[in-house]
């Protein structure tokens, strides 16, 4: 598989449908998205599709990671984020793009075998400011908070408060939760003010896996 010119179509889709933000595309252009999945399905890694890793769990259709990435990065502009946190780690792939829009991401997985498996996934290209955790991801990481940016690759009926709490002043958070009928998941964007107000926005459907307490 020539990864590189795959990717560069993917980019190159990705671009026609929409996505402006230079910085996503590079950063999805960078990581080799085939080397998160099993074997059997590399020839699938670059369509749009999300695909099963393992444990009722998916690596997300690279559209929908450019999209909550463009929500999360908006009016940014080249600036990155100093302190990240992603919830679900799953096979690692989103925590690779995200290490390269931030200057330090933790991301929380609370299955052992996802979070062993993304460990071995990262292992050749992890940089050290990359901290993979195993825990309840619904519980945010308190230790190192706060942060300026945290997605959710699982969604809940609502997003949890610890995550609201954990929110940095200026900071943003782009998570999928049910929308005010309680019946349709949405991209959910809240953002902390300087001044401590909080506000949210709901943006398009999508269709995650559902957010779990505990560790397993």
């Amino acid at each position: 598989m020539d990864s590189a010119a795959v990717r560069a179509r993917m980019v190159q889709r990705l671009r026609a449908q929409g996505c402006t933000d230079e910085l996503v595309l590079q950063a999805l252009d960078q990581v080799p998205r085939h080397l998160f999945v099993d074997t059997a399905l590399a020839p699938q890694a670059y369509e749009d599709t999300s695909l099963p890793i393992g444990l009722g769990q998916t690596i997300s259709k690279p559209s929908v990671v450019a999209r909550m990435l463009e929500l999360l990065r908006a009016g940014r502009g080249s600036a990155p984020f100093k302190r990240m946190l992603e919830i679900g780690t799953g096979c690692g792939y989103q925590a690779a793009v995200l290490s390269l829009l931030a200057r330090q991401v933790f991301s929380v997985e609370r299955l052992r075998p996802l979070h062993d498996k993304a460990r071995e996934n990262l292992a050749p290209i992890r940089p050290a400011h990359l901290r993979l955790i195993y825990g309840d991801g619904r519980l945010g990481h308190p230790p190192n908070a706060p942060y300026d940016a945290i997605i959710s690759a699982a969604g809940a009926d609502a997003v949890p408060e610890a995550w609201v709490e954990q929110l940095a002043p200026g900071g943003r958070l782009v998570a999928p939760a049910l929308d005010a009928s309680g019946s349709t998941q949405v991209l959910v964007v809240i953002d902390r003010f300087e001044d401590g107000r909080i506000a949210r926005s709901l943006h398009e459907s999508v269709r995650f896996v559902p957010l779990e307490s505990g560790v397993d």
